[in-house]
């Protein structure tokens, strides 16, 4: 019996994967430029998740907990529900819009009439 499987991915996914990949990534940028942060975080690995947590205004060492299994779903709950709060969004906002659903959730902030009232200090 011959039980080899070659993988064949699906162009049709691989496309829609790279497009929501690109939204999401302009969405981001758009919305640490608007919160006074530098846009090409976004695309930094690491630096975008410690870009995110101090746009959400909590502590640097925060970027930490992101890498625990299970501690980074209550922590990324957290760090989007503060994002949207700084930008004037409800909870509910926070968690469908930002934390399930980033792809949507960012770009809406960044391009929106949304404005950032937290702190633009640097790092």
């Amino acid at each position: 019996m011959d039980y080899s499987y070659e993988y064949q991915p699906d162009p049709v996914s691989t496309i829609l994967s790279i497009v929501i990949g690109v939204i999401a990534i302009v969405g981001l940028w758009a919305t640490f430029v608007k919160a006074g942060r530098p846009g090409w975080a976004a695309i930094i690995p690491i630096f975008n998740i410690y870009t995110l947590v101090k746009t959400a205004g909590r502590p640097g060492w925060w970027t930490i907990l992101f890498f625990i299994p299970i501690v980074n779903f209550v922590i990324h709950i957290i760090v989007s529900l503060d994002v949207a709060k700084r930008f004037g969004k409800s909870g509910v906002f926070g968690f469908f819009l930002l934390f399930l659903l980033g792809f949507i959730g960012y770009p809406i902030i960044g391009f929106g009439k949304a404005q950032y009232s937290g702190s633009t200090n640097t790092y």
